[in-house]
């Protein structure tokens, strides 16, 4: 038997009534009366105009709508199309007015100019009330009409496009062509002029797993890339430092790492620990700006890893030192080992290649540890070793990390 004190489950409307709330509510705002727009809504509903406001009701709605008004006075909707659905309704519209106002729109001040865009709101209603509306409007008409953009072909126009292709042309200058590094691995090199900042792309079933994240400057030639192999379905960082985490948070994919650099990921990427007064007198000056260009910022991290975990084939080897969470991955069946920066291939302080070496120790968590560290990954005996710099490491790679690490 049902008790009096079950919650009461919400009415749902027929269609014809969520379109005549949905209506209501454009009418209202069409005819620049905010109290019947308000009384439209229940109280906490969400409107979204996406790339202009997520704001609530009926406050925030309230708000955004009369500094609309005080920026278009002679702002008025008209519908082109409805289509509603038991508690949906999508209603197309045409909006129009003159930007000749007292309040500027997004930081533009009014001018005069005349706006004639489209506007598609999705309205969910409840109890007779709207509840949510996800609205979508032509922005870069908008933007061209308010003359925040040139309109399009004029000479202004065309010089955008010219410079953004200048500057697209300059970004695949920065990075190499996909390199096969071994079986279902491949490396993408970047960074001006040198080309010394590695990403690999490791291909499985359903795209491709990312291990090291590169430099900021890498974020779109690493994504086109990982579209061509597939589309990139997750990133491992070998470790969290700046020019290592510099594409993670620009490709909208989960990022993996060791729990020991989650905070460092999602935090200053290990600066914290950093000594640049280890540093000769230049490098220490321009390493502060280098690590700024080349970080992509803080990243969440939706999951971590650990020793002897399997990524897409390889397996989990923590290597702490440089970093408290560094990891390499490496394959048995031929020995290729992804091994961040377990070594150093590069001086630096000069930028020059070197033969391979213990991680700089201005940039290291604990050197002592990361020299036990690079022992560790010599007694794998690797057949290749990859670095996250420069490489690969080849030929009797154990002897050469053992004698990097001073054994």
């Amino acid at each position: 038997m049902a008790t009096t004190d079950e919650p009461a489950k919400p009415t749902r409307v027929s269609k014809a009534a969520t379109a005549k709330v949905a209506r209501a509510y454009l009418r209202a705002i069409s005819e620049h009366d905010l109290a019947a727009a308000a009384a439209c809504w229940a109280p906490g509903g969400r409107e979204t105009i996406h790339g202009q406001i997520d704001t609530t009701a009926p406050d925030g709605i309230v708000a955004y709508f009369a500094n609309v008004f005080d920026a278009i006075p002679d702002l008025r909707l008209e519908e082109l199309s409805c289509t509603a659905e038991a508690d949906r309704c999508t209603i197309r519209s045409r909006m129009t007015g003159t930007f000749a106002g007292t309040a500027p729109l997004q930081g533009v001040r009014p001018n005069g100019a005349r706006i004639d865009i489209e506007i598609v709101d999705n309205f969910v209603v409840r109890d007779g009330l709207l509840i949510a509306n996800d609205a979508y409007m032509d922005g870069m008409t908008l933007a061209r009409q308010l003359g925040v953009l040139p309109p399009d072909g004029s000479p202004a126009q065309q010089a955008i496009t010219r410079a953004v292709n200048a500057r697209t042309r300059l970004a695949a200058a920065s990075v190499s062509e996909l390199e096969k590094v071994a079986d279902g691995v491949w490396r993408m090199r970047g960074g001006l002029p040198a080309k010394d900042f590695n990403v690999y792309f490791i291909e499985e079933d359903d795209g491709v797993t990312l291990f090291d994240g590169g430099i900021r400057a890498m974020t779109n030639s690493v994504a086109k890339a990982g579209a061509r192999l597939g589309g990139i379905t997750r990133v491992v960082l070998g470790h969290a430092h700046p020019d290592h985490r510099g594409v993670a948070p620009g490709l909208a994919v989960p990022v993996l790492c060791h729990e020991s650099d989650r905070a460092d990921a999602e935090g200053d990427g290990g600066v914290r620990y950093f000594h640049l007064e280890r540093l000769n007198l230049l490098a220490r000056r321009v390493y502060p700006g280098l690590l700024r260009m080349w970080d992509g910022g803080p990243v969440t991290i939706a999951d971590t890893v650990a020793e002897g975990d399997e990524i897409a084939g390889f397996r989990v080897v923590h290597l702490p030192g440089h970093a408290p969470g560094m990891i390499a991955l490496f394959r048995d069946e031929d020995r290729v080992a992804l091994t961040s920066d377990a070594f150093y291939l590069i001086d630096v302080e000069t930028g020059l290649p070197k033969p391979p070496r213990l991680p700089h120790p201005a940039f290291n968590f604990d050197t002592d540890q990361a020299r036990e560290s690079l022992r560790k990954l010599a007694a794998l005996d690797p057949a290749a070793a990859w670095p996250g710099h420069l490489g690969p490491l080849t030929g009797d790679v154990r002897a050469q990390l053992e004698q990097a690490a001073g054994a």
